[in-house]
């Protein structure tokens, strides 16, 4: 058998960089004129509120229109481009205005395509095997081709977030949260290494225009990348995207996993570079921040430089879902604006599925309701503080941690949509930062 092909094309011009992409690496050789063809880009996130930093967050819509122009060309008339946005189940506005600003309706009138949110379409729940069952889309199941359009970027929990990952957004919330289990032997990335199991054939275009370190989300840094991976095969996409993000694929459990379900190396010798080295185009992506613990106690850096003291807040794992995850930075910022200089009285603050409390505590804040489960009865904590839910009350945490001692100011939570405004300031007025690219006109 012949070498798995992954082209490695700089961006330098609409459509035709696409283009190049796509059939220096054979990416229609599975596609039939005829075929029902889903498109799946990657809108981890939106805000309706503000024109937040989407850079190498979401899929540029220079690429989905593109795309979309290629597969016309070719012949196919069945178009559906696809996602399931981080929102609460009963908020369909958000995801309307993410595909409308995105102009996925310009799409629509322009080239006779669709777009759905999944989260309103039918699911179906899909035997992977070793006692695992997910819930997928089913107009994703049904279609004959599917397109795998992610972001290019380094991910907190799983090192990088390419093509594989994508496809988690093509599950429901409970699958979601699933994933996320705190079982050592099926946990995240045992789970997303079978995301393509159900699939049908897939083409991976891993949209580089804009890379992002420290993703998933808009707190990241972004940067101008002008790069598009793309392959017949997803897991030699995500490989090569893994290695041109700085980051060996031997070192991203999800792919180690995923390798080995396929009998495949982690050294890419069964992989044929089309196009740019790697070498050369390869930047380190840092995925995660930094943490610290000693005796005044555990927390980020950036925290300790703050001088914060009695503070236990331990990095947050695997097993904290998406929906926790979104109030995690939230309430690390409110609690650097509530320190006084005063040290705090051995606070622990727990999150995820799988932590327990530590002894000595003064108090314990359980954020979650999996943790609140976990532990409300633990025989380390002196003093429980908790906010349940899942994901918790915004306002539930505030009074936990109010009670706890940590006086956070809850006009921050209560403004949570107007967050991302704070890190646009990073961007503005740089050229390399160019709204058109998620614009169709």
């Amino acid at each position: 058998m012949g070498k798995n092909l992954v082209s490695v094309v700089r961006y330098r011009m609409p459509y035709e960089s696409v283009k190049k992409a796509v059939l220096e690496c054979g990416g229609f050789d599975r596609l039939s004129p005829k075929a029902r063809v889903f498109i799946k880009p990657n809108i981890v996130f939106w805000n309706k509120n503000c024109s937040f930093p989407k850079w190498g967050v979401i899929t540029t819509s220079r690429v989905i229109e593109d795309t979309v122009i290629l597969l016309k060309e070719y012949g196919i008339e069945d178009i559906t481009i696809g996602e399931g946005i981080v929102t609460s189940p009963d908020d369909t506005e958000t995801p309307d205005h993410a595909f409308k600003s995105l102009g996925y309706q310009v799409l629509k009138e322009r080239y006779g395509v669709k777009y759905i949110n999944i989260m309103k379409r039918p699911f179906r729940r899909i035997d992977l095997g070793d006692g695992i069952s997910l819930n997928y889309n089913e107009d994703i199941l049904e279609s004959d081709f599917l397109v795998d359009i992610p972001a290019m970027k380094s991910h907190n929990q799983t090192v990088v977030s390419l093509g594989i990952k994508n496809l988690k957004g093509t599950i429901d919330i409970s699958s979601r949260k699933k994933c996320h289990s705190a079982d050592p032997n099926k946990d995240l990335h045992y789970h997303i290494a079978r995301l393509p199991d159900p699939m049908p054939p897939i083409l991976t275009i891993i949209d580089g225009i804009y890379s992002l370190e420290r993703g998933p989300g808009f707190d990241g840094r972004m940067r101008r990348t002008n790069l598009l991976l793309a392959s017949g095969d997803v897991l030699s996409a995500d490989m090569v995207g893994a290695k041109i993000l700085g980051h060996d694929p031997a070192e991203v459990n999800y792919l180690v996993q995923a390798a080995k379900r396929s009998g495949r190396p982690l050294d890419l010798s069964d992989i044929e570079i089309v196009g740019e080295r790697i070498e050369d185009v390869a930047s380190y992506h840092e995925h995660d921040f930094t943490y610290i613990s000693g005796d005044s106690g555990e927390m980020p850096r950036a925290m300790a430089r703050q001088g914060l003291e009695g503070l236990f807040y331990r990095k947050f794992d695997d097993t904290m879902c998406t929906y926790c995850s979104r109030l995690n930075g939230v309430i690390l910022t409110a609690i650097r604006q509530a320190w006084q200089g005063k040290p705090w009285n051995n606070i622990e603050v727990l999150t995820g599925k799988a932590m327990e409390p530590s002894p000595g505590m003064g108090a314990t804040v359980l954020v979650g309701q999996c943790m609140f489960t976990k532990n409300k009865d633990h025989p380390h904590i002196q003093e429980l503080f908790a906010a349940k839910g899942c994901p918790p009350d915004s306002r539930d945490i505030v009074d936990a941690l109010n009670n706890a001692g940590i006086a956070v100011d809850s006009i921050l939570f209560e403004q949570i949509d107007k967050l991302p405004e704070l890190f646009m300031t990073r961007y503005q007025d740089n050229p390399d930062f160019d709204e058109s690219f998620f614009q169709v006109t």
